[in-house]
């Protein structure tokens, strides 16, 4: 299969989109959008089989797997009619798995990232429990080679002080303030134009298995290690 290069016209689309976020110029645009779009679908579509040699994807195409353009501003601060990014996210299949990716591209803010953006409480008070029990492993993880090489540190929303149930002082209590659980990467505008940026994409993704690896055996187990799901 041809690699599915993220296209400069494609990107310049986004730049014009961010001076020009008008219905009408939009409109008047709206072939350039079809083609960008087009372009972005082909790479994710290069990118789902990648991504399922090391880990099993429930996304079957690009197309149902890129976000809107379109802003919903009757929920939203931003009154802006588009949203000047092409984004998309994996979901990983089963139970067993959970967690996700996640790919941003927009002019100096391009970005992946991976891992649980939003745990339900039952997982979030499972994840913290094991940091609790066994701080050490998590260190471990978090300060592996493939992760520190790829994502430096652990990222996402935290309780301003500590979950109730949760000693303050805990050792390990910088990591037990966490809502989000997400790894992330950045990445420059020159970068994601490179024609081997899908198999760049795909090898970080890779190299985060010991985290998801280890996330998925908890939550999946009750404290005793016995399987649950």
């Amino acid at each position: 299969m041809k690699d599915s290069t993220i296209l400069p016209s494609s990107i310049s689309f986004i730049n014009d989109l961010v001076v020009n976020n008008k219905r009408d110029w939009f409109a008047e645009n709206k072939q350039r959008y079809v083609s960008a779009q087009s372009n972005i679908i082909d790479f994710i579509d290069q990118l789902i089989p990648l991504m399922n040699n090391h880990d099993a994807i429930d996304n079957v195409s690009g197309k149902k797997s890129l976000y809107r353009i379109y802003n919903d501003v009757r929920f939203s601060k931003d009154k802006l009619p588009y949203k000047p990014r092409f984004a998309f996210s994996l979901q990983r299949s089963t139970k067993l798995k959970r967690g996700g990716y996640y790919v941003n591209i927009q002019p100096s803010n391009n970005f992946l990232a991976c891992g649980f953006f939003s745990p339900n409480p039952d997982d979030l008070k499972r994840i913290r429990k094991d940091i609790e029990l066994n701080p050490d492993e998590w260190r471990k993880i978090l300060n592996s080679k493939s992760i520190k090489n790829n994502f430096v540190e652990l990222t996402g929303n935290k309780v301003p002080s500590f979950p109730k149930g949760f000693p303050k002082d805990h050792e390990a209590i910088d990591l037990i303030r966490h809502k989000q659980f997400i790894l992330r990467h950045n990445f420059t505008d020159k970068e994601i134009l490179d024609p081997e940026f899908v198999h760049t994409v795909n090898e970080i993704f890779k190299s985060v298995r010991v985290f998801f690896d280890h996330m998925s055996f908890v939550l999946t187990t009750d404290l005793n290690g016995e399987t649950i799901v």
